[in-house]
């Protein structure tokens, strides 16, 4: 390739190929924080927005943003399901959300989504699913926990603890600790089935990073589907870049990836606490910074996502959205 600027000529040498994919990036931001047990994580968009502008960084005046109707007034009335706490509220936040990825899709966008409270990823999922109906989705979760239950198995009833279920349409009934209401199995089947009818990603194109923090109910499913988890321990062992070479070679068949990246799958030691389930013995950033912007080069990667940053819990004043914000623009260079 020849280019020339004035009397310089650059000859750039590309491998035959080479094919340049900068993204059209839109941001989504979803501040829904119906689905945590403590509250506070609606304020983790604005929180890393106001990362960016302490150091007088204009990313977010980079790109073009859309922000997603919440329902956080639920947040304000009695729990209706002790099982499945505000379904009625997340059956609307999946539809919202599911509508916009799946609308910046199909323009021909990149969703960079950066949301509140993880339980809105399941209406991700959903989404990408609605927009590429005949394609295989692979699934990268990067957090410290499985996001496995279901109404049948949670003994909190917090529901961002169950999005992975929805995309695997998973009840785990062989684990069942709970009888949900038939109006929450209506409303669950409902959230199992926005976007495309039944199971998103095959359990074989789900790959876990860092998970650490989960219960028997969830344990029971990993091992029963077969969930490919990488410990922290093992990137530690086998290096992070072999790691990666084993995530992208499972997902090999998919035609389209997905990574979602919840901050408490770094360790709280080296960031802060300002998430709302943080647990020790996680990702460093760097380590965290290698995965992500890895994975943003990757042509499959159709959307990444950011969640679960509660500046209300942080103690080293807004350290953690500080962090993500770092991560998010190393992403953004990337892609």
């Amino acid at each position: 390739m020849n280019r020339d600027f004035g009397n310089l000529q650059i000859m750039l040498f590309l491998p035959s190929n080479f094919k340049y994919m900068k993204r059209d990036i839109q941001l989504l931001i979803n501040k829904s924080e119906i689905t945590a047990g403590t509250r506070g994580s609606s304020l983790g968009p604005e929180a890393i927005m106001t990362a960016a502008r302490k150091n007088g960084d204009q990313f977010f005046g980079r790109f073009p943003m859309i922000h997603i109707q919440d329902v956080n007034h639920l947040l304000d009335a009695p729990i209706k399901f002790p099982f499945a706490k505000r379904i009625e509220g997340l059956v609307q936040v999946f539809e919202n959300v599911s509508n916009e990825i799946k609308k910046s899709l199909e323009s021909q966008k990149f969703p960079l989504v950066i949301a509140s409270d993880h339980g809105s990823a399941g209406g991700t999922i959903a989404g990408i699913k609605a927009a590429n109906p005949g394609k295989r989705l692979g699934v990268i979760w990067i957090d410290a926990h499985g996001d496995l239950h279901t109404p049948y198995t949670t003994p909190s009833g917090n529901m961002h603890g169950m999005p992975l279920a929805t995309a695997l349409s998973e009840n785990n009934e062989p684990c069942r600790i709970n009888n949900p209401s038939q109006e929450v199995v209506s409303m669950w089947d409902s959230l199992k089935n926005m976007g495309v009818p039944e199971r998103k990603v095959n359990p074989e194109d789900l790959v876990f990073i860092a998970v650490r923090d989960t219960e028997a109910q969830e344990d029971a499913i990993i091992e029963r589907l077969d969930l490919t988890n990488h410990t922290v321990g093992e990137i530690r062992k086998e290096g992070k870049e072999a790691i990666l070479r084993r995530c992208l070679d499972q997902l090999k068949d998919c035609d389209i990836i997905y990574v979602s990246f919840d901050v408490d799958s770094m360790d709280p030691e080296h960031t802060s606490h300002g998430t709302g389930t943080p647990v020790d013995n996680g990702l460093m950033p760097k380590e965290a910074e290698f995965f992500l912007c890895e994975l943003a080069k990757q042509e499959k990667l159709v959307c990444m996502e950011f969640v679960e940053v509660n500046p209300c819990l942080d103690e080293k004043t807004n350290k953690m959205a500080e962090v993500a914000f770092d991560l998010l623009k190393a992403v953004g260079n990337t892609l």
